[in-house]
């Protein structure tokens, strides 16, 4: 138990990711990083900027230590923990499968281009959840897709991130 709440050891679509910035744990219940940020700062772990506060460091829900990237200061939010706590408050996490099919459609039509659409399938890949990637590629595939999500969509994301600073 950690702060009140039962931490098990379910996997809910962050079974590759440990810790997940407030859009990404919004993702998994398909909630913005505004509602998931409220959701948190109603249990006392978020301030009104969507900082963690000492509460949060304490029950393990929060750090300011980012893997892939030293430099890189946004909190970042324990997907256990933070889960619990928006399914114990009635969040449903969304289907995976539905989430892969619908970004599966989404990159085939960019990739089939529209003069109405200014996003690339790339471009638009780019805020592909890294955790999807593989299954929407090969759901991309079984489509008849030519277009594959590469890392180096993510890589650039990350590198965009890093020099917005």
């Amino acid at each position: 138990m950690v702060d009140g709440i039962w931490v098990s050891d379910f996997s809910v679509m962050v079974s590759s990711r440990n810790w997940l910035n407030l859009t990404d744990l919004g993702k998994v219940y398909g909630i913005s990083a505004i509602q998931c940020g409220s959701a948190l700062k109603e249990k006392g772990w978020c301030n009104q900027f969507g900082k963690p506060t000492p509460q949060a460091f304490q029950a393990g829900a929060a750090s300011t230590k980012c893997r892939n990237n030293p430099d890189d200061d946004n909190p970042i939010w324990n997907a256990k923990v933070c889960c619990e706590l928006l399914k114990d408050i009635g969040y449903t996490p969304i289907n995976r499968t539905l989430q892969i099919e619908q970004w599966a459609k989404l990159l085939e039509a960019l990739e089939e281009g529209s003069p109405s659409i200014n996003t690339t399938a790339a471009q638009m890949a780019e805020d592909l959840p890294i955790e999807l990637i593989d299954e929407v590629n090969i759901k991309l595939a079984s489509r008849g897709c030519i277009f594959r999500v590469s890392d180096s969509d993510q890589i650039s994301k990350c590198r965009a991130k890093s020099f917005s600073k």
